[in-house]
């Protein structure tokens, strides 16, 4: 029991990084293009990089075992979605390292309305970053990477919920 529960930590823990220290797994930065990337969401919908273009788009790696993931999921729902889902936005969550079958299960007892894909092989995560999760992108109309941030804490989710604000006020 006492080995799970240090196992469980230690998972927490690796999925949440604090403080905004340079992020040295992040393979792309804030001003670059986001890279290029297919999904097929839970709805079957395939959507591209190149889909999202002309619109705010917030893309959160997350996965279902992680308790910072699952802290923020609830105010990635009401806090942004619910809030911005009429303007030119959207919300890609792509879970890390799990299958559609798995997500499935996970947003029935979840249910979040924002669009939710799997990445079972990470093979768009390795795209982003090399580790550690949750991980926010705002992607501007343009396709640049306009923000990014690991782990989760308030300050910086109220940040970024601020610079979708703009991002969508500045494009009404």
């Amino acid at each position: 029991m006492k080995k799970l529960l240090a196992l469980l930590i230690m998972l927490s823990v690796s999925c949440e990084v604090y403080g905004q220290t340079p992020d040295h797994d992040a393979l792309t930065n804030v001003g670059q293009t986001v890279p290029q990337f297919t999904v097929t969401t839970l709805d079957g919908q395939r959507l591209s990089s190149g889909d999202l273009r002309g619109k705010v788009v917030l893309i959160d790696f997350f996965a279902t075992w992680c308790g910072p993931c699952m802290s923020e999921m609830p105010h990635i729902e009401h806090d942004v979605w619910q809030a911005f889902k009429k303007d030119q936005f959207v919300v890609l969550a792509v879970g890390r390292e799990h299958s559609r079958e798995e997500l499935i299960k996970f947003n029935k007892e979840k249910g979040f309305t924002f669009l939710i894909a799997p990445d079972p092989k990470r093979e768009v995560y390795k795209l982003f970053a090399s580790q550690y999760i949750p991980r926010n992108y705002v992607i501007g109309k343009d396709g640049k990477i306009l923000f990014q941030s690991m782990g989760y804490n308030e300050d910086t989710f109220k940040e970024m919920l601020e610079l979708i604000k703009a991002q969508l006020k500045a494009g009404a």
